[in-house]
């Protein structure tokens, strides 16, 4: 009696054994065959080429030079904005002449950058769904709100939240108006740059190649 119990005893050390050992095999299995994390959505089209001949506008930022049709400035300021999941960023750009110029840099999905002078003598608000400036009929493109971060010199606070509304006119023109906290709204007059007229210098400086 003594010899089968220990017999028993023994055949079910053995199983939990095995089944143990079982466990750790299927464990290691598991995680060696656990599906990775794969990384966010990129254009496949981007013109990486132009991003190493001419620097890459996404990565603008205060102190770089940038050269817009032959013209040189410097950047005195950034501002990231941010839509849900969206963002896009602007660049005061220092002009010898006193005027405010600025440089929208956004993806949707493709490259689009802008060049913006502020027009302060202009008294126009949005709303409507056209506008007519100089000849030209502007159509209502998109509207909304957004949080903002500036870097450098923008003349705007650290951080806080804008209204902007964008109109679209004929061919490359673009027309918009934006008001940062309980400030009035600013209207700038804008036209889309191609990739070739823009030259980015980048400053040395953290996180910079010199």
């Amino acid at each position: 009696m003594n010899g089968s119990v220990a017999y028993l005893v023994t055949a079910v050390g053995c199983l939990i054994g095995v089944a143990g050992i079982v466990v750790a095999v299927v464990a290691i299995w598991r995680t060696r065959t656990k599906p990775r994390r794969h990384p966010g959505p990129t254009d496949p089209f981007r013109d990486r080429d132009a991003d190493a001949l001419r620097g890459d506008p996404r990565r603008l930022s205060p102190g770089d030079i940038v050269e817009i049709r032959g013209t040189s400035y410097a950047v005195r300021g950034s501002v990231l904005l941010k839509e849900g999941s969206w963002t896009w960023s602007e660049h005061l750009l220092d002009d010898a002449g006193g005027g405010q110029l600025w440089l929208s840099v956004e993806e949707d999905p493709d490259l689009e950058l802008v060049f913006w002078t502020t027009d302060p003598a202009l008294t126009l608000t949005p709303g409507a769904p056209t506008v007519d400036l100089d000849g030209s009929r502007y159509t209502s493109n998109e509207s909304g709100h957004a949080l903002f971060t500036g870097t450098g010199t923008t003349g705007l606070d650290p951080s806080g939240a804008m209204r902007y509304h964008d109109y679209r006119g004929p061919g490359a023109l673009r027309l918009s108006f934006e008001a940062y906290g309980n400030a009035a709204w600013e209207v700038a007059r804008g036209e889309v740059l191609h990739r070739s007229e823009v030259m980015i210098y980048p400053q040395a400086g953290p996180g910079k190649v010199g």
